[in-house]
């Protein structure tokens, strides 16, 4: 059995699930989360905690038993504490903005680069340098991120372009003129 998945994943005040075969749904303060499990697995709520088991042990069983506790623990994290990502824009003339749904960025590009932003995120911009996405679903949180900073990824010579925060570039050496 999966050591993860043998955990129970507490259930804070202020939030419920609600199981309905292979369905889960959680509610929380921030929000409301729903999943479809898959039918190898079986999930219990009982005394304020949810253990997830597999069906049967056979392969299949074990390689989701830890993967369907931990998306059912990320579901609570995100109805009550929320996600949060934040990228930084390197570059002179490098920015950002946004309006309404659209984030505008300025890459060094001919044209600026409008990215529609997904219902359930919110991204805020500080100092047009400083990008934080902030929302309840863990998975889309980082592929909003991921997008964003697949438009102008850091370059490995100067280190311009957006990157996480936090997040070392390996530099490289330029020619040596001799």
């Amino acid at each position: 059995m999966s050591r993860i998945g043998k955990l129970p994943v507490f259930i804070p005040k202020g939030v419920n699930i609600q199981i309905m075969g292979a369905n889960i749904s959680v509610k929380g303060p921030k929000g409301e989360l729903g999943l479809s499990i898959h039918q190898e697995m079986e999930m219990e709520n009982k005394d304020g905690q949810v253990l997830v088991k597999p069906r049967s042990m056979g392969k299949l069983g074990k390689s989701l038993h830890g993967l369907t506790r931990t998306l059912i623990a990320n579901m609570v994290e995100g109805v009550t504490n929320g996600y949060k990502k934040n990228l930084q824009i390197i570059g002179i003339g490098y920015k950002a903005a946004v309006e309404k749904n659209i984030l505008t960025l300025n890459l060094g590009f001919s044209h600026p680069i409008e990215y529609t932003i997904p219902e359930g995120i919110e991204v805020l911009v500080e100092k047009q340098t400083k990008i934080s996405i902030t929302g309840i679903d863990k998975q889309k949180v980082g592929q909003v991120a991921a997008e964003i900073r697949g438009f102008k990824s850091p370059e490995p010579y100067k280190g311009k372009g957006i990157r996480y925060e936090g997040e070392r570039i390996k530099r490289k050496v330029g020619k040596s003129g001799a």
